[in-house]
């Protein structure tokens, strides 16, 4: 019985590992930033702004054609104008391509590609980069260039 849970839980936790791309190699800030991000699309794929825009710093900044825009407030905006018109998105979010780049121990760069699918619409795609920073809560976005 012993050595059924174990190997279970070796299936599991390499299983969880590979599907979320994390690896045993990783560092565990590296662990951590990767699943505050995969927890911003369990968010988008949930309906659930507030825990999509929970991994953002109050005072986050947002790129847009404009140039840089400030605030959490500022990006829910956007989402509310943009893709949550309807009080969620059509299309699911997954992330694909994702490097996380540390800077120091309190700061990261994260460069990866959106993936927005379903709905009976088309794939939609684009590049990102986000800085991150560690704070007393975990590691929160301070940047987001999508």
């Amino acid at each position: 019985m012993k050595l059924i849970l174990s190997t279970v839980f070796t299936v599991l936790v390499f299983g969880a590992l590979a599907y979320g791309q994390l690896t045993p190699q990783m560092s565990k800030a590296e662990r951590d930033i990767r699943a505050a991000l995969n927890s911003t699309a369990d968010g988008w794929n949930n309906g659930d702004l507030p825990k999509y825009l929970a991994f953002y710093t109050k005072d986050a900044t947002e790129m847009l054609s404009t140039g840089p825009k400030g605030g959490v407030e500022a990006i829910e905006d956007t989402m509310k104008r943009g893709f949550w018109k309807a009080g969620r998105p059509e299309q699911t979010l997954r992330y694909e391509h994702v490097l996380v780049r540390m800077l120091g121990k309190d700061g990261a760069v994260v460069t990866g590609q959106y993936v927005l699918t379903g709905a009976g619409k088309p794939d939609r795609t684009g590049w990102f980069t986000t800085a991150w920073i560690k704070t007393k809560d975990g590691w929160r976005m301070m940047h987001d260039h999508s």
